[in-house]
């Protein structure tokens, strides 16, 4: 979408809000499901403790509140719980969002796929992943699924730095990310349904022993690649984590508001205009959460990034 079209109807950065109506010209929400997948960071095929932030039920609904029961059981109770908050919802993106979604056997995502966009509300498909589960036989499912209808892939990064993905034990190297993406880009080129495959990146932000510089250059790198969305988090600690044993004994320090409003305003300054904002920072429950306190309010954090653009009189690619 080109800048002066979002900056003209008063925001300062893409909001998905405002993408999905573009896209499927009436409001759309996701609605989380959990398909039961594993993690090769934890089966010990990456690794075996998992990622230091990672406990699942403390950031996907699906996985503490409908564990077992079928996908589409799944889409119509979290449906309806949208449609309760949000009586102009409509149409649903089913978002496979706990573990690694493209871990299985291309028979078995093919079936949980295809169950999802079976039910009537479903609009599309977010697959949330890692890059080294990319194999050719699921991007070239994809590619098949988004010949009907709208598919984006997720993968999680948080930065392009090796020192960063070795604290956070990842289990994965930038290179396997630059990779996958060359791979999805190939496929969707020759795509005839390519502008309805979609590529998320995910990103931490304020991470231990990285400097501003340092994240700029993950904005800058990204700013190279094919990027259709963009998930902005903070390091936020929650229980039965590695971050937490780190956080506890006064191992890593946390930004405060202000620190991060600023940074993730300095990441999207040189974030291209047309790549669409999907998150400003990371959300979790209060009965998992340790710190910081102001990650209980999504709002509090919008209201930060969207004053420090004011401050500014910037907008999302000024520094482009």
């Amino acid at each position: 979408m080109p800048l002066s079209d979002w900056q003209t109807l008063g925001y300062r950065y893409y909001p998905p809000g405002l993408a999905f109506r573009q896209e499927f010209g009436c409001p759309v929400w996701k609605v989380s499901v959990d398909a039961g997948f594993s993690c090769p960071n934890r089966d010990g095929t990456s690794g075996t403790g998992g990622c230091v932030f990672c406990d699942n039920a403390s950031f996907a609904p699906s996985r503490r509140l409908c564990s077992g029961v079928s996908i589409r059981e799944q889409i119509n109770f979290g449906t309806a719980q949208l449609k309760r908050r949000y009586p102009k919802a409509e149409k649903f993106i089913a978002y496979f969002q706990p573990a690694t979604n493209t871990y299985a056997p291309i028979q078995k995502l093919e079936h949980l796929y295809r169950s999802a966009l079976e039910h009537p509300d479903t609009a599309g498909l977010a697959i949330g992943t890692r890059p080294d589960t990319l194999p050719d036989d699921v991007l070239n499912l994809l590619a098949e699924l988004a010949q009907t209808t709208w598919v984006q892939l997720e993968i999680g990064l948080q930065s392009v730095h090796k020192k960063s993905l070795d604290f956070l034990q990842r289990g994965h190297s930038y290179e396997a990310f630059l990779d996958a993406v060359r791979r999805f880009s190939i496929l969707r080129s020759g795509c005839t349904a390519g502008s309805r495959l979609r590529l998320g990146v995910h990103l931490i932000l304020g991470l231990p022993d990285e400097s501003r510089e340092d994240a700029l250059t993950t904005a800058e790198e990204l700013a190279k690649l094919p990027v259709d969305s963009i998930k902005l988090h903070h390091l936020y600690v929650v229980r039965n984590t590695k971050l937490a044993e780190h956080w506890k004994h006064g191992g890593i320090i946390l930004p405060v508001l202000n620190e991060y409003a600023s940074l993730a305003v300095d990441f999207l300054e040189r974030t291209p205009p047309n790549v669409v904002i999907e998150r400003l920072a990371g959300e979790a429950d209060a009965e998992f959460l340790l710190a910081p306190d102001w990650t209980k309010s999504k709002h509090a954090v919008r209201n930060a990034v969207d004053a420090e653009f004011r401050r500014r009189n910037s907008w999302q690619g000024k520094c482009r």
